[in-house]
């Protein structure tokens, strides 16, 4: 098993920045892709970004291209999302998800592990 914890969530206004880390225990050498969805309320949880843990290789949604930077930390088992430009459309709750296969997916069935996650608030 691999244990997800999520923090960094918060309140901030229009046009500025969060990073959100992500800190994986457990079984991590079992895990090959790690990602963030987001979820608002009413709405599906949806894929933000995700990045190939060996190679660094990184993929984001059209929504958050060139305002959103994924990026890890081997050797703290961490993946951070750092936002900037935010915008009251990103208010959501981010969940950090882990996949066990080596291929990247945009898809929240195809991930085996799940934080709990951390709630983010844009205001405008």
């Amino acid at each position: 098993q691999v244990q997800l914890v999520e923090s960094g969530g918060g309140l901030v206004q229009a046009g500025g920045s969060l990073r959100l880390p992500c800190a994986a225990s457990g079984r991590t050498f079992s895990v090959n892709v790690r990602g963030w969805f987001r979820q608002a309320p009413g709405k599906e949880r949806k894929f933000v970004a995700g990045i190939d843990w060996s190679t660094g290789t990184t993929y984001y949604a059209d929504s958050v291209k060139g305002r959103f930077t994924i990026s890890r930390d081997n050797a703290k088992n961490t993946v951070y999302l750092q936002m900037n430009s935010l915008k009251p459309e990103d208010t959501a709750v981010y969940y950090c998800a882990a996949r066990r296969s080596y291929t990247g997916s945009l898809f929240l069935a195809e991930y085996d592990y799940w934080g709990q996650g951390t709630q983010v608030t844009v205001s405008s």
